[in-house]
C-alpha cells in the first residue's frame, strides 16, 4: 500500500514537471505558481522513493548471493551489505511515512500572538508581562523578528493585552503550540502573607492572513482615530494618531496606536484584522470536523488549560502530554525548544497513526 501510494506521487510529479514545461502554462502566472508549488511537494517524497526502490534492488542482489553462491568470502561481503541495507530500508520507510504525513497549510506563515490577563487580577496582568518577554526573547533565540503592534500596560509593570508579530521561517509551526489557557502558581509581589495565588494568561497565535484568505471590503469597515494614550512623547497625545477599526460584518474590532502616523496604525490594525477573520473562519470550519479527527496537540480551544508554570517548585507542566521540566526561569527568558519539540514529536506520532490507518 505504501509502495502503490509512493508510486502514484512519482507519476503525479512527472506529470506536473511535463506541465510546468508547456508554453501554455507558462503563460498563466497563477497557474504556473500553483504547479510549481505542488511539484516542489513532490520533489522530496519521490527523492526518497527512488532511493528506497534502488536499496530494494540491491537487497534483492545481496539474498541471491547469499543464497546462491559458492564463494564464501563473497557471501560474507553480501550478508555485511544485507544488514547495512535492511537498517537503510527500515530508515527510509519511516522518512517516507513522515514525508507522507499532511502538513499543516499554515507553518511557514509569520503569525501574530495574542496575550490576554485571565483570572488573577493585577498579577494576572503581571504574568501576561512576563509571556510577551518570553516570546520575543524565543522569537530572537530562533533569530525571527519580533514586533510589538499593541499594549494596555497596567500601573506596576503588568499588561492586561499584548499583540505581537512574529516573522520568520517556520513561526506557526512552533508557536501554534502555545494557543490556550497558561497558569501561573506563584507569590505576587503584593502579597504580604505569602500565600500563592493561581492566575491564568490565555494566548491565541494567529497566523498571518495573506490577501487571497481574507477579502475585506471597505463598505464594511468603520474607521475611526483618536489621540493615542500612554507613554510615548508629545507627539504621541497630542496628534489623532491612534486608529480604531470596526468590521460592521462581524463586530470585530482592532485598535492600534503604536506608532506616531496614523496611516502606519491603520496598515497595521487592518493586518491585525485580517488574521483575526482568518482565526474566526478556522474555527468555524473546526467545528464542523467530528471530535474524534481533531488533533488533541495545538488544537487552540481557549478554554483549555495546557500548561503551569509554579515557582515554588521551579517547575513548567505541559498538561497535554504529560511533560514536566524544572527549569522555569530557563523556560520564561526563551528556552521553550524542549516543550515544543516535545508537543511536535507528539503531534507528528499521532498523525503517523493516522496515516499508517
Amino acid at each position: 500500500m505504501l509502495f502503490e501510494r509512493l508510486r502514484q506521487i512519482e507519476e503525479r510529479s512527472e506529470e506536473l514537471a511535463r506541465a510546468l514545461a508547456d508554453p501554455r502554462i507558462l503563460s498563466q502566472p497563477a497557474e504556473y505558481a500553483r504547479l510549481r508549488k505542488e511539484h516542489a511537494e513532490t520533489l522530496e517524497i519521490v527523492e526518497r522513493f527512488r532511493e528506497y526502490r534502488e536499496v530494494l534492488r540491491r537487497l534483492g542482489e545481496a539474498r541471491h548471493l547469499v543464497a546462491e553462491s559458492d564463494d564464501r568470502e563473497l557471501v560474507e561481503l553480501a550478508r555485511a551489505e544485507l544488514a547495512e541495507l535492511t537498517e537503510r530500508q527500515a530508515a527510509l520507510e519511516a522518512e517516507l511515512r513522515r514525508l507522507l504525513v499532511p502538513r499543516d497549510p499554515n507553518d511557514e506563515r509569520n503569525v501574530f500572538v495574542e496575550v490576554r490577563a485571565g483570572a488573577g487580577g493585577e498579577e494576572a496582568a503581571l504574568f501576561a508581562a512576563d509571556l510577551v518577554r518570553m516570546y520575543t526573547r524565543y522569537a530572537e533565540r530562533r533569530r525571527w523578528r519580533v514586533e510589538l503592534m499593541d499594549a494596555s500596560p497596567t500601573g506596576v509593570g503588568g499588561l492586561r493585552e499584548a499583540v505581537l508579530f512574529v516573522q520568520g521561517r517556520g513561526a506557526w509551526s512552533r508557536l501554534k503550540y502555545e494557543r490556550g489557557v497558561h497558569r501561573v502558581q506563584r507569590v505576587p509581589v503584593t502579597e504580604s502573607a505569602g500565600r500563592i495565588h493561581t492566575s491564568t494568561v490565555t494566548v491565541a497565535v494567529l497566523p498571518e492572513a495573506e490577501e487571497v484568505d481574507v477579502r475585506i471590503d471597505e463598505k464594511d469597515l468603520r474607521i475611526d482615530v483618536f489621540r493615542a494614550s500612554g507613554p510615548g512623547g508629545q507627539g504621541v497625545n497630542t496628534t489623532d494618531s491612534a486608529v480604531r477599526i470596526t468590521h460592521l460584518p462581524t463586530g470585530l474590532v482592532v485598535t492600534c496606536q503604536d506608532e506616531r502616523s496614523q496611516l502606519k496604525n491603520r496598515a497595521k490594525a487592518l493586518k491585525v484584522l485580517r488574521a483575526r477573520l482568518l482565526e474566526r473562519a478556522r474555527e468555524e470550519q473546526q467545528a464542523q470536523i467530528a471530535a474524534d479527527r481533531r488533533s488533541q496537540v495545538g488544537t487552540g480551544e481557549r478554554s483549555e488549560r495546557i500548561r503551569t508554570y509554579n515557582f515554588p517548585q521551579s517547575r513548567v507542566t505541559d498538561h497535554r502530554i504529560g511533560l514536566t521540566l524544572h527549569r522555569l526561569q530557563e523556560i520564561l527568558d526563551g528556552d521553550l525548544d524542549e516543550l515544543i519539540d516535545a508537543l511536535a514529536a507528539a503531534e507528528q506520532a499521532e498523525r503517523l497513526e493516522r496515516v499508517a490507518h
